[in-house]
């Protein structure tokens, strides 16, 4: 048994995308041991714990407690003392209504070693994404942050409430939305001018954004008839009227989009697309798994000439990482003339050294296989390296007319689905495809394709998969590549608002 325990640390999420947290406390969940997380993270974070990391959610929330309290500090403690690291996420700051401060005293009475890393607490990130700051020169020169939830309180609000009315700064109330009526009536009946400025705000990783302005008299009403569902700030004050400038307009902003296909192409998909506002999460993740090969690989090195096909990047990092190991000079690949099926691939192939010899100008496995047709020597052999999944058609085309072998360098198979998943397909704008083989595993893994969303496929074979499967009629990208799925779900947003903004393409093409 380990008798020496390990650190806690309490990291801040910080309040909305995952790239709010600190670089601290990434670096701390990249190389924790365990992680223990809470309500209203943002769940990408949770692809940055170690593959070997165990993983553990603890949320408690108003109504919807997994875990008392004390199950959660008994959990953290018993975690540290089989030692390592342990990292307790937590929304927002840890400090701000986080409990931290009863997480970190249960931990101290035991000995066991914790710190606390901040993050953006809600009450002042929620009103700046709404353009509101809670401080302002001569508006504001104090901030007050009010719990409405205290259970020791006959209507959960502090003791000492009514003298909130003559403050001259900006109230925010946390965990107060239910309690909204009680709040207004309470400051009104104290003093409070029934035309403050007032606003509620939900924001950040809510499923239900909204932003309400109004006045104290008439912010309650308005709340209610807007439907604004909790988490929500309530802002009471003179910079609640403020009306800062709205942050420069993306092109996908509110769209919210299901990704599909490998860690790889979802990164880039991710990267590309949350930049122009939108949404992500994945809908499902398949993980590269190498199998046996029938030769070595090195064999295909040196000797005649022949052209190796590659239809995905994967499959020319696959190809290579296994020549190094069996040790081939890479040189003995003088002979051979390399073929992808689009610019992706070529700039995997590029990674690697080489430079594509033929790249069709469409990206589509029907375009290789006439691209080849043309240009390979009858006498010269075509290898085809890649996926299992791979496209039958391919092969057909080709053997018909040339000698053709196709090795399969790896299979893909599912990854788990992600717990959020199917709470965020119910509201998805779009779900992407990006492989035949991708339709397969989400349709057998139970996914369910909302009846408004749009599909979008990177290709026809990709297409016809689904469309045989579902029936529906997808959007299919101009080109087999990330760039092209962008594109489509640009162009397809461009049609139904009437334009994407200026500056668009610059950003996709950047």
């Amino acid at each position: 048994m380990n008798t020496k325990s390990g650190t806690v640390y309490l990291v801040g999420a910080g309040c909305g995308r995952a790239d709010l947290i600190t670089l601290r406390g990434l670096r701390l969940l990249r190389s924790c041991d365990v992680v223990v997380y809470d309500d209203l993270i943002d769940k990408e974070l949770l692809r940055e714990v170690p593959a070997g990391a165990r993983v553990v959610y603890m949320g408690k929330r108003q109504g919807r407690h997994s875990a008392t309290q004390e199950e959660i500090c008994a959990a953290l403690i018993r975690y540290a003392r089989e030692g390592g690291t342990v990292v307790r996420l937590k929304g927002g700051d840890p400090f701000v209504f986080g409990r931290g401060g009863e997480e970190m005293l249960a931990l101290g009475a035991v000995g066991i070693p914790c710190e606390m890393v901040p993050g953006i607490t809600s009450a002042i990130a929620i009103p700046a994404m709404a353009g509101i700051p809670v401080t302002h020169r001569g508006l504001s020169r104090s901030v007050h942050i009010v719990t409405a939830h205290r259970l020791d309180t006959p209507d959960g609000l502090p003791d000492d409430f009514d003298r909130l009315a003559a403050l001259s700064g900006t109230l925010v109330f946390l965990m107060g939305l239910s309690r909204l009526e009680e709040i207004t009536r309470r400051l009104l009946a104290a003093g409070k001018p029934g035309d403050t400025p007032a606003a509620v705000l939900s924001g950040g990783n809510s499923p239900h954004p909204a932003a309400v302005r109004g006045t104290l008299s008439d912010i309650g009403e308005k709340a209610r008839a807007a439907g604004v569902r909790p988490p929500a700030v309530i802002v009471v004050g003179e910079v609640a009227g403020l009306g800062l400038p709205a942050p420069a307009a993306v092109p996908l902003s509110g769209v919210t989009v299901g990704l599909s296909g490998s860690q790889a192409m979802t990164e880039k998909l991710r990267s590309a697309l949350e930049p122009l506002g939108a949404e992500t999460f994945i809908a499902q993740q398949s993980l590269i798994r190498e199998l046996p090969l029938p030769v070595r690989l090195g064999s295909l090195c040196g000797g005649a000439p022949r052209w190796l096909v590659f239809t995905s990047a994967n499959g020319v990092k696959e190809f290579f990482r296994r020549l190094r190991g069996e040790r081939v000079d890479l040189r003995r690949l003088h002979s051979c003339r390399f073929a992808v099926i689009g610019a992706a691939t070529g700039e995997a192939l590029a990674g690697e050294g080489f430079q594509a010899d033929l790249i069709p100008e469409r990206y589509t496995t029907a375009a290789l296989a006439q691209a080849l047709l043309e240009a390979v020597p009858p006498e010269e052999e075509i290898v085809l390296l890649r996926s299992r999944q791979g496209s039958a058609e391919l092969f057909r085309t080709l053997s018909a007319e040339r000698a053709v072998r196709d090795i399969h360098l790896y299979d893909a198979v599912p990854a788990p689905v992600p717990e959020e998943a199917a709470q965020l397909l119910g509201r998805a704008d779009y779900l992407v495809f990006t492989s035949a083989g991708g339709v397969k595993m989400f349709l057998e893994q139970g996914g369910a394709i909302p009846p408004e969303a749009v599909c979008v496929c990177i290709g026809e074979v990709t297409a016809a998969a689904l469309s045989r499967s579902r029936g529906v009629s997808p959007v299919v990208a101009g080109d087999t590549s990330a760039e092209g799925i962008v594109a489509a779900v640009l162009a397809r947003e461009s049609g139904r608002t009437g334009g994407c903004p200026a500056g668009a393409a610059e950003q996709l093409s950047g």
